[in-house]
């Protein structure tokens, strides 16, 4: 398992981050997490603008696990942002939502997401979503590569 790619996650709940954070754990995902916790945080993260500038403290990731509804900048407005400025990056960016209507679900992809997972509401469906994703994003897909390296970190 490619354990050197940075999950960035971004969800203002501190409930939402444990669950996440614990449930990687059981599942076996080793890769480094950094957390933000608003909208213009994540931008200024993947802009290493201001706190986030030392990219040898706060490398850019290669996945991005995107909760919509976040203080600041709503997380539709971050994919809006990625858009327009860092398209051909590479970073593989899945929304995470606990509403999975139809109308936001076409609005992530048509804003560039590459996933849409809904929260689930137990421990046990969270940890066969954290499963899915590590067997997926993790284990089988491979990222793409820029020249002068060999995948994105």
């Amino acid at each position: 398992m490619p354990h050197n790619r940075l999950i960035l996650l971004a969800d203002d709940s501190a409930d939402d981050r444990f669950l996440l954070r614990r449930t990687f754990t059981k599942a076996g995902v080793l890769n480094p997490i950094r957390e933000i916790t608003s909208g213009s945080d994540v931008i200024a993260y993947l802009n290493g603008a201001g706190a986030y500038e030392d990219r040898a403290s706060d490398p850019f990731p290669s996945i991005l696990l995107l909760a919509l509804h976040m203080r600041g900048v709503h997380g539709f407005g971050v994919l809006d942002w990625i858009r327009k400025e860092i398209p051909s990056r590479g970073l593989l960016v899945v929304v995470l939502s606990r509403l999975d209507e139809v109308k936001n679900v076409n609005r992530a992809y048509s804003l560039g997401a590459n996933s849409f997972l809904t929260k689930p509401g137990t421990e046990a469906e969270l940890e066969g979503l954290i499963g899915s994703f590590r067997d997926y994003w993790l284990l089988r897909n491979r990222p793409p590569e820029h020249k002068g390296s060999k995948s994105v970190q």
